[in-house]
C-alpha cells in the first residue's frame, strides 16, 4: 500500500462528500504506515501509530469513510462498534477478540494472496487428476516389453486426445464420480470472557482426532473443476507460512476502526458495577496502548496496530475518556453537520449516487426513471428540512425520503404502460406534501 495521502483522499472523494479533515487525517495516519517501513529497524520500533478520533453526528460519513478505507488498503482491518464488549468476568466478549478477529481477517487477505499464486499450479493438478478419473485404469498385462511399451504409447495418445477435448470444453457435461470431505459443523461450546476462541481450538482437535468422511458424489465435470480447484489449492497453501505473514501483518498493518466509543465513556458510576463503560475503557486501555493477545495463530503485538476510534459523542465528549485512553488517540477530527448544498451533492456527484442506484434498480424492469436537476433539489430541500426540525441523522435522510419518492414506481414498475418517469419538483412535492403538512406525521413517517 504506497498510495500517497492525496491519492486516498481523491478515491475517498468518489464515495463521500466533504469532510476534507477527516479524509487528510485518515489519509496521513495510512501514508505512515508504508514511512515507518522505510526506517531502519531500531528506529521503526519506537514509531508508534498516532490513533484518531472522528467527532461528528450520525451520518455525515464517518463509518462510510471507514468501510471505503478497508477496501482501499490490503491491510489486515475490522470495523467494530464498541457497544458489543463487556468487562472481563462478565457474559459478553471482551475487548482482546478484537485482536483475535483482526488476526483472523489477515489471515484470509494472506490466503487469498498466496491463492492467486498456486492458482495456475492447481489448475495444472486438476486436469491431470479429471484425466486420471476420465481414463479407464490400467489393466495388468502378462509381463512383457514390447507389448508394455506399446501399451504405454496408446495410452499417452489417448490422454493427449482426451486432453484435447477437456481444454476445447466438449467434455464439460460428462459425469464423474468424486469423493468429496464432509465438513462438520462446529459446535459452540463457551460463549463468554473471550472463550469463543476454544470453541474453534476444540472443533479442529476433533477434526484431528475423528476420521474425516469423504462422501462419494456425481458430478458434472464442470462443477467438479471448482471443488478439485478449491482441494488443490488448499493442498498447495503452506498453513505455517500463511499465519507467519499474517501475523506479522497485524502488527505492522492492522487497522481497527473502534464505532460507537462514545457509548462506553461518560463520569464513573456510583452505584455498582459498571460493566459497559469504566471497565470497557479499562480492558481497551493495553490493548490501544501495546499488548500481547494470544490467539490460535500465535501471539500478536498490538504496539503498531492503528486504532480509529468515532462517536457522535451527543451526550458526552471526549474529555469524558479515561485520561490515559484519551492519551492513546492524539489525533481529533470534527466531521461537520450537513448543509442542503451537502445534500445536493450527495444525491449526484458519488460514483454510485442514490439516484443512480435508483435509476438502474428500475432500468432491470425497463422503467427510466429521470431525476431532473429541479427534483433533486426539492429531495436535498425536504431532507434538510426534516433534519433541522425533527432528529438530525444526517445522510441517511435522503435514504428514506427517496424510497418515499419512489415506493409508487418501484411497486407499479413491471405493469406500467409508460416506462419513462419524470421525477421533478412537482413529482417530489406530490408525493411528500401531505406528509409534511401534518408535523406529527412527518416526524413518524420521514
Amino acid at each position: 500500500m504506497n498510495m500517497t495521502p492525496r491519492q486516498i483522499v481523491a478515491e475517498l472523494d468518489k464515495y463521500i462528500v466533504g469532510q476534507a479533515a477527516a479524509k487528510k487525517a485518515v489519509a496521513v495516519a495510512i501514508r505512515n504506515r508504508w514511512r515507518r517501513q522505510q526506517l531502519p529497524d531500531d528506529l521503526k520500533k519506537d514509531v508508534t501509530p498516532k490513533n484518531i478520533i472522528l467527532i461528528g453526528p450520525t451520518g455525515v460519513g464517518k463509518t462510510e469513510i471507514a468501510r471505503r478505507l478497508a477496501q482501499l488498503v490490503s491491510a489486515p482491518f475490522i470495523k467494530i462498534e464498541a457497544t458489543k464488549f463487556t468487562e472481563v468476568g462478565y457474559v459478553g466478549r471482551d475487548v482482546e477478540s478484537i485482536i483475535r478477529d483482526l488476526t483472523e481477517s489477515a489471515i484470509g487477505l494472506v490466503k487469498q494472496e498466496m491463492r492467486t499464486h498456486v492458482q495456475e499450479k492447481a489448475r495444472e493438478k486438476v486436469t491431470e487428476r479429471l484425466l486420471d478419473l476420465l481414463l479407464a485404469p490400467k489393466s495388468p498385462t502378462p509381463w512383457d516389453p514390447d507389448q508394455e511399451k506399446e501399451e504405454e504409447e496408446r495410452r499417452k495418445r489417448t490422454r493427449d486426445k482426451m486432453r484435447a477435448l477437456l481444454e476445447a470444453g466438449e467434455l464439460e457435461d460428462r459425469t464423474i464420480e468424486l469423493s468429496v470431505e464432509q465438513k462438520t459443523v462446529p459446535v459452540q461450546i463457551f460463549s463468554n470472557m473471550g472463550m469463543e476462541n476454544m470453541d474453534v481450538d476444540l472443533q479442529s482437535m476433533f477434526d484431528r482426532i475423528m476420521p474425516k468422511g469423504n462422501q462419494p458424489r456425481q458430478l458434472t465435470i464442470r462443477e467438479a473443476r471448482k471443488v478439485m480447484l478449491e482441494q488443490e489449492t488448499e493442498a498447495l497453501i503452506d498453513r505455517a507460512a500463511v499465519a507467519e505473514r499474517a501475523i506479522d501483518r497485524v502488527e505492522n498493518h492492522g487497522i481497527v476502526f473502534l464505532d460507537e466509543i462514545d457509548k462506553v465513556c461518560g463520569p464513573q458510576s456510583g452505584h455498582g458495577p459498571d460493566v459497559s463503560r469504566q471497565g470497557v475503557q479499562r480492558d481497551l486501555l493495553p490493548v490501544v496502548e501495546g499488548t500481547t493477545v494470544n490467539t490460535k495463530h500465535g501471539p500478536v503485538r498490538t504496539d503498531h496496530v492503528l486504532f480509529i476510534a468515532a462517536g457522535a459523542f451527543h451526550t458526552s465528549k471526549p474529555s469524558d475518556l479515561m485520561p490515559e485512553l484519551q492519551g492513546r488517540f492524539p489525533i481529533r477530527v470534527e466531521l461537520t453537520d450537513l448543509t442542503r448544498d451537502d445534500f445536493l451533492r450527495i444525491l449526484t456527484e458519488p460514483k454510485h449516487a442514490l439516484t443512480k442506484q435508483y435509476a438502474e434498480l428500475l432500468k432491470t424492469e425497463g422503467v427510466e426513471l429521470d431525476f431532473t436537476q429541479e427534483g433533486i433539489e426539492a429531495v436535498a430541500d425536504i431532507a434538510f428540512e426534516v433534519n433541522r426540525t425533527a432528529q438530525n441523522i444526517g445522510a441517511r435522510r435522503l435514504h428514506t425520503i427517496l424510497e418515499k419518492v419512489v415506493e409508487e414506481v418501484s411497486y407499479d414498475g413491471p405493469d406500467l404502460s409508460d416506462k419513462r418517469v419524470v421525477v421533478d419538483g412537482k413529482f417530489v412535492r406530490d408525493k411528500l406534501g401531505p406528509i409534511l403538512q401534518r408535523e406529527d406525521l412527518s416526524k413518524f413517517i420521514l
